[in-house]
């Protein structure tokens, strides 16, 4: 074995422990109340919380972990100084916590806490004249009205930390003034709690527990320790190294032997924290509830009443992000002092320690829309609403279960979290290892009890070099051993099947990175501007159940964190856990080629759990290194006996640094021996200045702060979180906009191939989100789950009765309203009150949160949120009673700077609220407009209308006589795309030319206007007694709050009027045939651009085949070029007449045996037309055209037909020769272009197809 190394001339870095720490009473200041724990005074005064101080610290401080002295004292006792009588449990504990550097890296403190005996008279004697001043309270309290018996509040503190003592305080009031509350000194001995921490770089919990547990021995031990405890001490700080990367390593405590390893380069990072038992106390399904929700970057609670499961359920999920990580405020452990944290409108990951029979209900937080509470206690969580499936959740689930059976625990919340059955009894002689010892030499052992026999002879060797811990029989640490390293190997696998699961999901991440900066500084200076990542591409491959999750996560700081860190690696050192990611998928890509299909792809097991475990296990067998025994130091004797009970005061002196001061410094090895720890610096290759800049995340959130309960840091940390709300909206309407208006697809080279309905989605629920966060923000009471709603309906109680009139209500606004409907406007827009009253009628059983969320969708769609929040805003007397002086809604300058990011999007059209509550029943007016300058009156016999969109349609609905509109009430329809109108046929005098005809959504305030152009009725035009229209939707105009801002553009229409091409005698000019093919095969490249987009962003197919410039229009213009015509004043001709000419020359040859060509292809285009003129509708001569186009691109037969129209011997007598249907290669060429729309599934809406049964 290899000797280890004295770290005491070298790096802190490369030593075991940074520091040693005695915190506990300190007798020169006395008893200071922890005013900060919000406790009663009506409580004994030895179940009060007082101050601890940092009684030492050794070394005073090391060059990269300078020591936090305010932090490191609240995390050991994070609950304040504690005391207690003889009379009371005095159970000593263990608990570990985590402090986060200001660099973004990590120390680990290790804290047994214990009772000591106080000797100070002065606190013996305080405590006694506290006691005399409680009991003369609560005699005076008791005696008087049962109104004074409230306990004082005081007004500073926040909501939380009274409800969490509220309960404590009633337990105990009831044995107020017993016996059992009293302290006197010269019966009662007095004890006061103290805690021995360790801390280390790394997170050695086994080993720190150790340590710490045996000095706690020897000091509760009546028999002095071997040497004096500072060289035990002296030794853990500078003369334990770091073991290296895959390697082992044995040092020694006060009453034995600890090992430790570290994980080799390519195995996953250190993580020793029992997972087991995590799972253990949740359950499976939990687990990944609470990983999913930590992915997400939710808001996580951990509630219990033990500090080590806290620890053990942060760190446990956190080591199951690998290879991504945590990126906000990470607190596993609150103190007290820092319960004000809890109001952060910030992603957090925090925990709480539950009091003494307390429940959650108790708990009174302002965050709770996006929030994951989990009690650990009573093995339950509760996520958001709306948290998706981790992929493939169901078959990881069954294969964790397989793991935690495997080693005998059950995969069910609440089950004991005992140690797996030992696999060796209890107690072990020498006489038994002699009789195994004999069998190995007659061969009559096989190669697992070989195993045993090899590690009973280890650990007899280890514990006769340092005695046996504890007094502890030899059976009993090789069961405790065998446990250990159970729970280790379980730790291996769990881990490695996660891991598995994201290199399938990320497998080939690095294809869909975008690299567009040409250097370093470029790229430092347009972070926020450009993205790193091909999100849509990425999605486009992934399964379909995946995609609600991944949307999500894409969008994390997590996931953004772990790009920039791929972007880095091209100008410095690779991120480790980048690289140890990265090596594992290049090995599994060879694997990966049989999967043709990502898409598809099977759920497939880690395939490397028992060689992991394996790896480890050997580490923990046969030890690579020892490091240097404790040892004699050069002190003074005499100083810090041993008193049993007490720990002395240690020499400062030879525990400030590690010099050579032994006699065995001879032995050190070279320090080269011992590699430098991995560090999660991702920045080490950079200079400071462009670390700084690389870490924006770390900068705006300064950990150092965080821990710092000082007025003035909380006020520093109040505004940082309000400065970071500001940032993040802005960065989200950012994005909403380049996703919405299609710049960002263009920029990534995704194109028309993006998915950007699923992205876009993602990002509305993300700033739902951030309204939550804000509004919860220095709130002072909660009053529902939802701080939005609640805040909605106090502003809805002040203003109902100021409230106007609704449109519905009011016959002026009826008028007005349709007056601007028939010029093409959209009516005015309702206020945030009558959204929400119409929000609070669905019939959707909607929670707080998904009403708040519904209002924001509305908001959004009829671009009124900015406008809404902002009256919700001008009533800042009700916000001052609402919140604290610190909330974001206080802030004026901020806040108006919020709502003009808001404002932006009022630039592009969303449908969230249409598409999201597609269920509900919604008000639809439609105004029938004719054509005003031809002054003739509407004559229309019965007329109706028929809406439809993507959801649906409305049904016919007949208009009332003599009116021009109609007000309907149906289920959401969607976006609207057709409607048909139609009339009786009731003689030539029933007859109308129709100009448009425009509906209206009463909720969401969108218009659509159906331009027609043409008559409506028998013998005028084309004699039709029913169009079907294509909608368009209208953009809002006339805002202020738009300013010169232009909308997405908008969807095409029904031909007009005075561009319909569908008769000879309204086609008053003649395009050329460039033009006439270039139009052509425009309408055939938008329909195939339409089946390339996302099936959520495809728009309206009906529109591209029968709307301006669509396929029909196209066509039709193909078909009229060179249309002969002999008379000037002749009739108007219509294309479907040379059809129906066609018709009846292929049927009549067809009967006369003169047919040339396909008899299959003229049979269909004959069985077709006279289908439609079969039907029952009365569509006209245009419609029956617009029909036979759709339905021949439908069923793929329209390339065939145009050949068959040309080759009629009718074409040369009704067409110029110069016509295009006389060119052959035209015709040709049109052909094999409508031919690429066969790949693709063309369904035609029911208001086009309905009465013809093709």
């Amino acid at each position: 074995m290899m000797s280890g190394v004295t770290s005491g001339t070298g790096s802190a870095s490369c030593r075991f422990a940074h520091y040693f720490v005695v915190c506990g009473l300190d007798t020169e200041t006395g008893l200071e109340p922890e005013e900060l724990a919000g406790e009663s005074f009506e409580q004994s005064p030895l179940r009060r919380s007082f101050k601890s101080k940092v009684l030492a610290h050794y070394p005073e401080s090391t060059d990269r972990s300078p020591f936090n002295r305010d932090a490191v004292n609240m995390l050991c006792m994070p609950h304040g100084l504690s005391f207690r009588s003889q009379a009371d449990g005095r159970e000593h504990h263990f608990h570990s916590f985590t402090v986060a550097q200001d660099d973004g890296t990590r120390s680990y403190g290790f804290v047994h806490t214990y009772y000591e005996a106080v000797t100070s008279a002065q606190i013996t004697t305080a405590m006694q004249t506290l006691h005399q001043m409680h009991h003369v309270e609560h005699y005076s309290t008791s005696s008087s009205s049962s109104s004074s018996a409230s306990s004082p509040s005081t007004s500073s503190m926040d909501s939380l930390v009274s409800s969490l003592d509220e309960l404590d305080a009633d337990s105990l009031s009831a044995c107020l003034g017993c016996a059992a509350g009293s302290f006197q000194p010269a019966r009662d001995t007095l004890y006061a709690s103290k805690a021995l921490c360790l801390l280390t770089p790394l997170p050695f919990l086994h080993a720190a527990h150790h340590f710490l547990s045996q000095l706690h021995q020897t000091v509760t031990s009546q028999a002095a320790p071997p040497l004096p405890l500072e060289s035990y001490i002296h030794n853990i700080l500078y003369e334990v190294p770091v073991p290296p990367p895959g390697r082992s390593l044995q040092f020694h405590g006060v009453q034995g032997p600890i090992v430790c390893q570290q994980p080799g380069p390519e195995e996953l990072p250190l993580g020793d924290y029992p997972l087991g038992e995590a799972f253990s106390l949740l359950g499976v399904e939990n687990m990944v509830r609470l990983l999913t929700s930590v992915l997400l970057e939710t808001q996580v609670l951990l509630y219990s009443q033990d500090y080590q499961r806290l620890m053990t359920v942060a760190e446990g999920i956190t080591n199951l992000l690998f290879p991504f990580q945590w990126q906000h405020v990470y607190l596993p452990i609150l103190p007290v002092p820092l319960h004000h944290l809890l109001d952060a409108p910030v992603p957090f990951l925090i925990g709480i320690q539950r009091k003494d029979c307390s429940q959650c209900s108790t708990l009174d937080l302002s965050h709770e829309a996006n929030l994951c509470f989990v009690d650990i206690d009573n093995h339950r969580v509760d996520p958001p609403e709306d948290l998706p499936l981790f992929p493939d959740q169901p078959e990881l689930i069954l294969e964790l279960n397989e793991v935690l059976l495997r080693f005998g625990l059950q995969p069910h919340g609440g089950a004991t979290t005992g140690n797996p059955a030992p696999a060796a009894p209890l107690c072990l002689s020498s006489l038994v290892l002699e009789d195994l010892m004999e069998d190995r030499r007659n061969g009559n052992l096989g190669g697992e009890e070989l195993a045993v026999l090899e590690r009973l002879q280890a650990l007899a060797r280890r514990c006769g070099e340092g005695g046996v811990e504890g007094g502890k029989t030899l059976g009993r640490a090789f069961q405790e051993e065998e446990e250990e390293l159970n729970a280790a190997k379980m730790n291996v696998q769990l881990r490695e099947v996660f891991a598995g699961r994201f290199a399938v999901i990320f497998g080939r991440y690095e294809e869909f990175v975008i690299h567009s900066a040409p250097d370093l500084e470029s790229w430092l200076g347009n972070r926020d501007g450009t993205s790193n990542f091909d999100k849509g591409s990425f999605l486009s491959v992934q399964p379909a159940p995946h995609l609600h999750f991944l949307s999500w996560f894409l969008e994390t700081a997590m996931f953004s964190s772990f790009l920039d860190s791929k972007v880095l690696s091209r100008w410095a050192d690779q991120e480790p856990l980048q690289r140890v990611f990265d090596g594992r998928l290049e090995r599994e890509h060879p694997y990966d080629t049989l999967e043709d299909d990502p898409g598809n792809r099977r759920y497939r097991k880690c395939s490397v759990l028992h060689k992991s475990a394996q790896a480890m296990e050997r580490r923990l067998l046969k030890v690579d290194h020892t490091a240097i025994h404790p040892h004699l130091l050069d002190m003074r004797i005499g100083q810090g006996r041993h008193q049993q009970g007490c720990f002395p005061r240690l020499q400062a002196d030879v525990l400030a640094q590690g010099h050579n001061t032994n006699k065995w410094s001879s032995r050190n090895t070279r320090r080269s021996d011992i590699k430098r720890p991995v560090t999660n610096d991702t920045t080490s290759g950079l200079g400071n200045d462009q670390r700084e800049k690389y870490s924006p995340g770390r900068r705006s959130l300064n950990q150092s702060k965080l821990l710092d309960p000082s007025p003035s840091a909380v006020t520093q940390i109040q505004r940082g979180f309000v400065e970071g709300l500001l940032s993040e909206c802005r960065l989200k309407t950012r994005r909403m906009l380049m996703e919405r208006m299609g710049k960002e697809s263009v920029e990534l080279g995704q194109g028309e191939a993006s998915i950007t309905g699923l992205q876009e989605n993602t990002l509305i629920h993300s700033l739902c989100d951030l309204l939550e966060r804000t509004w919860g923000h220095g709130l002072l009471l909660k009053q529902g789950r939802s701080a939005l709603w609640s805040h909605l309906l106090h502003c809805q109680a002040n203003g109902e009765k100021m409230e106007p009139p609704s449109p519905a209500e009011s016959p002026v606004s009826n008028g007005l309203d349709s007056m601007r409907l028939e010029e093409g406007l959209a009516p005015p827009k309702g206020s945030f009150v009558q959204d929400m009253r119409f929000v609070q009628t669905m019939s959707e059983g909607l929670s707080e949160m998904g009403r708040a969320r519904a209002w924001i969708h509305l908001s959004l769609e009829k671009k009124v949120l900015s406008q809404h929040l902002k009256l919700l805003l001008a009533n800042q007397n009700l916000i001052r009673q609402l919140y604290k002086p610190h909330a974001f809604l206080l802030c004026e300058e901020e806040r108006e700077q919020f709502l003009f990011h808001l404002l932006s999007l009022n630039t592009v059209d969303y449908l969230c609220f249409t598409r999201t509550f597609t269920s509900i029943s919604i008000p639809y007016r439609v105004v029938i407009t004719p054509m005003k300058k031809l002054s003739i009156a509407m004559t229309m016999s019965n007329p109706w209308v028929c809406v439809s969109g993507e959801l649906g349609d409305s049904g016919v609905r007949q208009i009332p006589k003599n009116t021009q509109e109609i007000i309907f009430q149906c289920q959401n329809l969607g976006r609207l795309s057709t409607l048909q109108l139609g009339q009786e046929n009731s003689g030539l005098l029933a007859k109308c030319l129709v100009d448009c005809v425009i509906v209206h959504n009463e909720i969401t305030g969108h218009t659509y206007r159906f331009p027609c152009g043409r008559w409506l009725g028998k013998g005028v035009g084309d004699g039709s007694l029913e169009r079907v229209l294509i909608g368009q939707l209208v953009s809002p105009r006339g805002e202020e709050e738009s300013g010169r801002w232009t909308g997405t553009p908008p969807e095409q229409g029904s031909p007009p009027q005075s561009g319909h091409m569908g008769s000879l005698g309204r086609c008053n000019n003649r395009l050329s045939s460039v033009q006439v093919q270039e139009e052509m095969r425009e309408a055939v490249n938008n329909l195939v651009k339409h089946f390339h987009k996302a099936e959520q962003e495809r728009g309206n197919l009906t529109a591209l085949l029968c709307g301006e410039e669509g396929l029909v229009h196209s066509l039709e213009q193909f078909l009229l070029h060179g249309f002969k015509s002999s008379r000037l004043f002749q009739r108007s001709v219509f294309i479907w007449d040379f059809v129906e000419k066609v018709v009846v020359s292929m049927e009549t040859a067809d009967q006369m045996g003169d047919l040339r060509g396909s008899t299959e292809l003229c049979d269909s285009l004959c069985h077709y037309a006279n289908a439609i003129n079969a039907s029952p509708r009365n569509i006209g001569k245009e419609g029956k055209f617009q029909l036979l186009v759709c339905l021949g691109v439908r069923d793929q037969l329209l390339p065939q037909w145009l050949p068959l129209l040309a080759e009629s011997h009718l074409t040369a007598r009704l067409y110029e020769e110069s016509a295009l249907v006389q060119d052959h290669a035209a015709v040709n060429s049109l052909s094999r272009i409508l031919h690429t729309l066969h790949e693709f599934p063309i369904t035609l809406e029911t208001a086009l197809i309905k009465g013809v049964d093709l």
